[in-house]
C-alpha cells in the first residue's frame, strides 16, 4: 500500500485491500473514498468489503465511482463535498490513484492556484496536465475557449522578452507576434544596486510597459497559468487560451521572500532591506546613511540567483560610503554566503579580496539565512560546512541586506517544459527546448549553466531570434550562445571589477585589456555601468539594436 499525500488532510493510493485497513487506522486515516467502480478488474475487492472493514475499524467510507478517463465536472464537485463533509485525514483510492488525484485537483481548483495543484499531484506521482485547462477554469470544462492565435508567442515582458521580440522583428516578416506580460511597469533591475548605493534615483530604473512593447507586437496583459505544449497552447488566468506556432519562454525568476521565516513581515523596516525590490532599494541607501555603528549583515542564498554578484555589490557600496564618512571602523560587516566561495570565477577573486580586506568584512561561508526577527534585530542562519554537522547560528544586526532565495515561477516548475530541477530544459547552444522543437527559452528560467544576468539576456535574444528565423525558413539552427554573462562588481563608488565570462568560467572580455582589465577595479568600467549601459539597455537592447551582441555562428562538427 502506497499512501501519497496531496495536502495536509488528503492522501491518494492505488487499490487498497481489506488487509490494509488496520494499517490505515494506525496511520490516522479517518475516512476513505473509493473512486474505482466495482468490477473494473477481476482481482479487485468490492467496495462493500472495504466499507465493512473500514466501519468496523471506525473509519467512514464513501463510494464515488468514476470510469477511467471520464472524470466529470459533477464528480469533482461531489468529491469536494465529500472532503468537506467527512472527517480527515481522508484517503481516496482508485486503480492507480490517478483518478482520485484528478478529482481532488478539480475540486480544489477554485480555492488554490493551478500551479500549487499541479505540483501537489506531481509530488504524489501523478501528472494531471491533461486537465490543466479545467483546473485553470475553476474545475469546470470550458465551453468557449475564445482562442487567440499567433505565429510567435513570447511569455514574459522583461529584458529577455522585449529584446527577443525586437530582434525577431528585424529578421522575420509577415509573422504575428504577441508578448504575454501582466505587469504595467518594466524595470531596469541592474540599476537597483546603484539606487541602493545612492548613485541612481529609483525612477530612473522604471518605465511604462506599454511604451516599451515594440510596435507591431501585440501585448496580452495577463498572467500565464499553465502550458499545453502538445496542443501548442498557453493557458492564461481565467482560462483564456493563446495558441502559437512557436513559443519563447522568458518570464524571469520568482523571488521567494516567504522562504525566510519572518522576512516578509519586516521588509522595509527594522533595518531590513533588499536591493532586489524597486521599493526597497531606496531604503538600503537610507540605512547606509543612518548607520554609523553596530553590525551590518549582507546575505546571499543558495544558487542560482539573479546576478550572483549583486549581494556583495551592496556590501561594497555600503562599506565605501561608511569609509568615506569615517564610520567604517565602528561597523562590524559580515557577508553571509550560503555558498563556499566569494565569486564563482576565480580570476576575479583576488581583486575582490583586496576590498574585503580594505573594508575589514568577515566572510561567513556556508551560512544560509532561514529566519529573521525584525523587531528583535536578530537573524538565524543554517550553517552547512563540508565535513561538519549542520548547525544554526544567530546574529544580531543593526542593518541587514537580504538577497531572497530564488526559483523558477510556479507555472514553469510544474509544467511539461521543465527539467527535474524545475527549469526550462533547453540545448545550451541553440536555446531550443530539448523535447518540444517549436519552443525556445532565454533569460533566467532556462537551465543552461550560465550566469543569470541582463547582459546574458542581451546576448541570448539575437541567438533565439536568429534560430527562430532559420526555423521559419525551414533551416536548422544557425546561431549559438556561448554562455556569456557579465557582472559589473561595484567595489567602490567610481570603480568596478568588470567580470565577463561564459560557460565553464571562460573569460570573455568585451574590451582589450589596455582599455578595461576586467580582473582589476577600473574607473572605465564604472563609467560603463553608470553612463553607458543604461542607454544601451533602453535604446539599444530593447529596440533590437544588437550592439556588441551579434549572434555567433553555430559550430558544426566536421
Amino acid at each position: 500500500m502506497q499512501l501519497r499525500q496531496l495536502d495536509g488532510g488528503v492522501y491518494v493510493a492505488p487499490q487498497i485491500s481489506v488487509s490494509d485497513i488496520p494499517a490505515l487506522k494506525a496511520q490516522g486515516i479517518r475516512a476513505i473514498i473509493c473512486n474505482r467502480p466495482d468490477g473494473e478488474s477481476g482481482d479487485q475487492p468490492g467496495f462493500e468489503e472495504i466499507e465493512q472493514a473500514a466501519r468496523a475499524a471506525g473509519i467512514e467510507a464513501r463510494y464515488l465511482p468514476v470510469v477511467s478517463g471520464k472524470v466529470s465536472d459533477e464528480s469533482a464537485v461531489e468529491f469536494g463535498s465529500a472532503l468537506d463533509e467527512m472527517p480527515g485525514p481522508v484517503l481516496a483510492y482508485c486503480r492507480s490513484g490517478m483518478r482520485s488525484a484528478t478529482l481532488w485537483a478539480l475540486s480544489q481548483a477554485g480555492r488554490r492556484q493551478p500551479a500549487d495543484l499541479l505540483a501537489a499531484a506531481k509530488g504524489a506521482g501523478h501528472d494531471i496536465g491533461g486537465v490543466v485547462r479545467r483546473i485553470v477554469n475553476g474545475g469546470r470544462t470550458p465551453t468557449d475557449t475564445g482562442d487567440a492565435s499567433f505565429d510567435i508567442v513570447i511569455v514574459g515582458g522583461g529584458a529577455a522578452g522585449i529584446a527577443v521580440a525586437a530582434s525577431l522583428l528585424g529578421r522575420v516578416k509577415d509573422q504575428s507576434i504577441a508578448i504575454i506580460e501582466p505587469a504595467d511597469v518594466h524595470y531596469y533591475q541592474p540599476g537597483w544596486t546603484m539606487v541602493g548605493g545612492g548613485v541612481f534615483q529609483p525612477q530612473e530604473t522604471a518605465k511604462v510597459m506599454g511604451g516599451l512593447i515594440p510596435k507591431g507586437v501585440r501585448w496580452i496583459k495577463a498572467a500565464v497559468a499553465a502550458f499545453e505544449p502538445k496542443d501548442s497552447a498557453v493557458l492564461l488566468d481565467g482560462c483564456r487560451v493563446v495558441k502559437y506556432r512557436r513559443l519563447v519562454v522568458c518570464p524571469g525568476l520568482k523571488l521567494d521572500w516567504h522562504k525566510v521565516e519572518g522576512l516578509v513581515e519586516t521588509l522595509g523596516r527594522n533595518g531590513v532591506t533588499s536591493n532586489y525590490r524597486y521599493d526597497l532599494a531606496p531604503y538600503t541607501w537610507e540605512l547606509v546613511q543612518k548607520t554609523r555603528r553596530g553590525r551590518a549583515i549582507f546575505t546571499q542564498p543558495p544558487m542560482p540567483i539573479k546576478c550572483a554578484g549583486a549581494p556583495q555589490k551592496a556590501m561594497y557600496l555600503s562599506c565605501d560610503a561608511w569609509h568615506r564618512a569615517g564610520a567604517l571602523k565602528d561597523i562590524d560587516v559580515h557577508f553571509c554566503n550560503a555558498g563556499g566561495v566569494l565569486f564563482g570565477v576565480k580570476e576575479y577573486v583576488p581583486a575582490l579580496m583586496e576590498y574585503v580586506r580594505k573594508y575589514d568584512a568577515s566572510l561567513d561561508f556556508f551560512h544560509n539565512l532561514i529566519a529573521i526577527d525584525g523587531p528583535g534585530r536578530r537573524a538565524t542562519f543554517e550553517v552547512k560546512a563540508p565535513d561538519t554537522e549542520p548547525s544554526t547560528v544567530e546574529m544580531d544586526f543593526d542593518m541587514i541586506h537580504v538577497c531572497p532565495p530564488q526559483t523558477a515561477p510556479d507555472f514553469i516548475r510544474v509544467s511539461a517544459l521543465a527539467d527535474q530541477a524545475g527549469w526550462v530544459d533547453v540545448d545550451q547552444a541553440t536555446l531550443r527546448h530539448k523535447q518540444w522543437d517549436n519552443i525556445w527559452s532565454l533569460g533566467d528560467v532556462m537551465n543552461a549553466p550560465n550566469a543569470k544576468t541582463a547582459a546574458a539576456a542581451r546576448k541570448q535574444a539575437p541567438v533565439v531570434a536568429e534560430n527562430i528565423a532559420a526555423d521559419i525558413a525551414g533551416r536548422s539552427a544557425t546561431a549559438q550562445y556561448d554562455g556569456y554573462g557579465s557582472c559589473p562588481l561595484t567595489v567602490e563608488r567610481g570603480k568596478i571589477v568588470l567580470a565577463e565570462f561564459g560557460y565553464g568560467g571562460k573569460l570573455l572580455p568585451s574590451f582589450p585589456k589596455w582599455l578595461v582589465d576586467g580582473t582589476r577595479p577600473t574607473r572605465t568600467a564604472w563609467l560603463l555601468k553608470e553612463r553607458i549601459l543604461p542607454p544601451i539597455y533602453w535604446r539599444g537592447m530593447l529596440k533590437g539594436h544588437e550592439w556588441m551582441a551579434k549572434p555567433e555562428k553555430l559550430a558544426v562538427d566536421a
